[in-house]
């Protein structure tokens, strides 16, 4: 039991690793209604509600990763 509550404790931590870096990477993206002018150096936002997008799939999956490891390691602590 020892053994499968180390197992847990270790995907859940690697699953968080995992998800915490998709969710730093979705930071870091530009969102759909900026866009950069290089010639007049600056940005523009349109804000049409029916384009805008405010979160990739990155983030979503990141965040699952983050909410699924926390689980496991819940579970584990249990276990052992």
């Amino acid at each position: 039991m020892v053994a499968v509550a180390n197992a847990l404790r270790l995907l859940g931590s690697a699953l968080g690793a995992l998800g915490g870096a998709l969710v730093f990477v979705e930071f870091f993206q530009m969102p759909s209604y900026v866009e950069y002018n290089e010639e007049f150096q600056d940005y523009r936002i349109e804000g049409n509600r029916t384009e805008v997008r405010e979160h990739t799939w990155i983030g979503r999956i990141g965040g699952f990763c983050l909410s699924l490891g926390f689980a496991l390691l819940f579970l584990a602590t249990f276990l052992g």
